[in-house]
């Protein structure tokens, strides 16, 4: 079994692999370097899904080919980090939120790896978005390892770059929301199409607008990410070691329920 590791803003460092080596991936989406290694024996895939240098903002990510490439190299899990801003005062700067549901409020960015046509149309089952097997195995080493984690939470996904308003808040925190990004959507669709096993850590690095006492800034959501990396590796390093060997969700299913995504393999 191969997981694959997407490291959001401020884990960009694939350097707990062992034996790490460039691993090209060709896709139709375009040409993906994953950092492939191993860690405690396991199989890894490593993807900053910023660039190694943080250079692609969130609604120009290329979500469909960063999956694929996974897909298509043998990942099994996906294990995704993300900076989220809190709409929730009970989730606190720093605090880990393990979140199980998503609002989307993306604009412009493909959904699908269906499309129409030779590709055929989809309509994939998100009740679960985020892969329950996936999310009470974290949990659970978190609280072995003593990581204080929120075990659920509805992520807010916006266009981005800019940062919401006030306004743009309070109407999440009367949706239901608890945190706001900018990047689980599409990702997470786009994993359960490929029958992945996918979960998202997300850090929160500070209260989103009009909650916050001061004006927001990537640089605060970079600090506070660099003072709790500790506890947010260890989680991930504890929960990458000690993934089950097989997969008894639906999540594994889902690809060969929805037909010809095998995927769509290069010719």
């Amino acid at each position: 079994m191969k997981t694959g590791i997407i490291g959001g803003t401020g884990f960009y460092d694939p350097g707990f692999l062992e034996k790490e080596r460039d691993l090209l991936v060709p896709t139709p989406y375009g040409d993906v370097v994953l950092k492939a290694g191993y860690y405690q024996n396991r199989e890894v895939l490593f993807l900053p899904r910023h660039g190694e240098q943080h250079s692609v903002p969130p609604h120009l990510v290329n979500y469909r080919a960063n999956i694929w490439a996974l897909h298509e190299a043998g990942a099994d899990f996906v294990l995704a980090t993300a900076a989220v801003g809190s709409l929730n005062q009970e989730m606190r700067p720093g605090e880990i939120v393990l979140v199980d549901q998503f609002l989307d409020f993306t604009k412009s960015r493909p959904m699908t790896f269906y499309e129409g046509g030779d590709d055929g149309v989809l309509h994939v089952d998100l009740t679960h978005p985020y892969c329950p097997n996936l999310r009470r195995h974290i949990a659970e080493k978190a609280a072995e390892l003593k990581i204080q984690v929120h075990e659920k939470g509805t992520y807010v996904c916006t266009e981005g770059p800019r940062f919401e308003t006030a306004a743009e808040i309070r109407m999440f925190q009367m949706m239901g929301g608890d945190v706001v990004g900018m990047t689980s959507v599409p990702e997470v669709v786009l994993a359960r199409e490929a029958g992945l096993c996918y979960a998202t850590l997300a850090l929160v690095t500070n209260y989103a607008a009009g909650i916050s006492p001061t004006s927001l800034s990537h640089r605060e959501v970079i600090e506070v990410m660099s003072r709790s990396q500790e506890s947010l590796r260890n989680l991930i390093y504890g929960s990458l070691a000690s993934l089950p060997e097989t997969r008894s969700c639906a999540c594994a299913g889902a690809a060969a329920e929805l037909g010809t995504l095998g995927l769509k393999k290069n010719d």
